[in-house]
């Protein structure tokens, strides 16, 4: 790959997610603090991820792969997310917040396969080549949370109280603009599949890889995947609320510890596969859920501020050892035939299915330990799913029990 692509693709990468990590991060509290949300209306908000991760394959299997350039849909749906992104700074009230919210996801969850398609495009290994780009993603929302929370300071509480986190949408919308102008001046990337090929909606949703259920071991990994979507969920939409809450200065900052976890723990994870194994390797990772959630419902802002800071951390171990360790399991399972319709088929069932059930069920505990004057109950909404994923670990433990030799990961 020649330097002006590399450019030009790290500049996509860092682009695309400082815009999610500019206003999904401090939503919770946008929503509770300038909007008056209850928790079944934060819930609803964020179930939109969900439901534009369960609509993004048609987006991008009846449209981008059979009719237009990805780096074109890339830069329409940017630009009209930009429109969105300001009806959302706009907007007075929650009834007028969420079809602009839905619209957006809608439109958003499916840019993050184009930007993969754009870059793999351009790309002739891959493997070797597409760390060294997505990385610029993770430093883009990395840097979102550092400008909030230490250069304009929104989410501080006189922030909060003042209003500011409302920015935050402004900040993404400006860079949504930027992006989808910059969008068209993308290497192109021309449909993989002629317009008059026959679609098969099996292929879009992925449901060619349904046959890898009949593997009794691939069947448990599948449910678990949904399981511990549940608490996942939880830590979307509660983290950042939950700090804020409970005083602990510059929390979206701070939050990008986890995203710098994310990154060193994504290098460590080739050790652990080849040194313990897949099924130990999953097992860390949904333990590190339950630790995760305990270390938040019994740390504090003063004395025990650590605690939470290790619970941030902890992320990386969390996500890394489970999805991506999964996706891996999942690639080593289907078989070259299969490997994009059973990559198609968690996504749906983990980002989908999984994350819709668990905001649902975060939004209700959230508002079942809340009092009448607005007090959480925080260390019980934190217990909860702790307990969950504690359920999730010992059942896999037990239940699973693959023997064969997972493809070492080429990360």
């Amino acid at each position: 790959m020649n330097l002006n692509n590399r450019i030009k693709l790290s500049s996509m990468m860092f682009l695309e997610f400082f815009i999610w990590g500019s206003w999904f991060v401090t939503l919770g509290t946008f929503l509770g603090n300038n909007l008056n949300a209850s928790g079944a209306q934060s819930a609803s908000v964020f179930s939109t991820q969900s439901w534009g991760a369960i609509i993004a394959p048609f987006i991008i299997g009846l449209i981008a792969d059979r009719f237009f350039n990805a780096e074109k849909i890339l830069g329409v749906l940017h630009l009209i997310g930009a429109v969105l992104m300001y009806q959302m700074y706009s907007a007075p009230d929650i009834s007028v917040f969420y079809p602009y919210v839905f619209s957006y996801m809608i439109l958003f969850m499916p840019t993050l396969a184009l930007v993969n398609s754009v870059s793999f495009n351009q790309m002739k290994d891959p493997e070797k080549e597409f760390s060294t780009i997505r990385v610029w993603g993770t430093i883009g929302w990395i840097f979102a949370g550092l400008l909030i929370s230490f250069i304009f300071h929104w989410d501080t509480a006189e922030g909060t109280s003042a209003g500011l986190l409302k920015n935050t949408f402004l900040m993404a919308g400006i860079a949504s603009l930027i992006l989808g102008i910059f969008s068209f001046a993308l290497p192109k990337t021309p449909p993989k599949v002629s317009s008059n090929e026959k679609v098969k909606l099996s292929e879009i949703l992925g449901l060619d890889a349904l046959k890898l259920l009949k593997d009794k071991n691939f069947a448990i990994f599948f449910i678990a995947s949904i399981l511990i979507c549940i608490p996942l969920a939880f830590y979307y939409q509660n983290a950042h609320p939950f700090l804020s809450n409970v005083g602990v200065d510059n929390p979206t900052g701070k939050m990008t510890i986890g995203q710098i976890s994310e990154v060193l723990f994504l290098l460590l994870l080739p050790v652990f596969f080849t040194k313990f194994g897949f099924k130990r390797t999953i097992l860390v990772g949904m333990l590190a859920w339950a630790v995760r959630y305990t270390l938040f419902a019994y740390g504090n802002a003063s004395d025990l501020s650590f605690m939470l800071i290790i619970g941030i951390a902890l992320h990386g171990v969390c996500y890394d050892f489970f999805f991506v360790a999964g996706q891996i399991y999942t690639n080593s399972k289907a078989g070259e035939k299969y490997k994009s319709a059973a990559q198609g088929l968690i996504t749906l069932a983990t980002y989908g299915v999984g994350m819709l059930i668990g905001f649902e069920v975060a939004g209700l505990i959230t508002d079942s330990y809340k009092t009448a004057d607005g007090i959480f109950d925080w260390k019980m909404i934190w217990i909860i799913p702790a307990g969950i994923a504690a359920v999730v670990f010992v059942l896999f433990a037990l239940v699973f029990n693959d023997k064969d030799k997972v493809q070492k990961p080429l990360l």
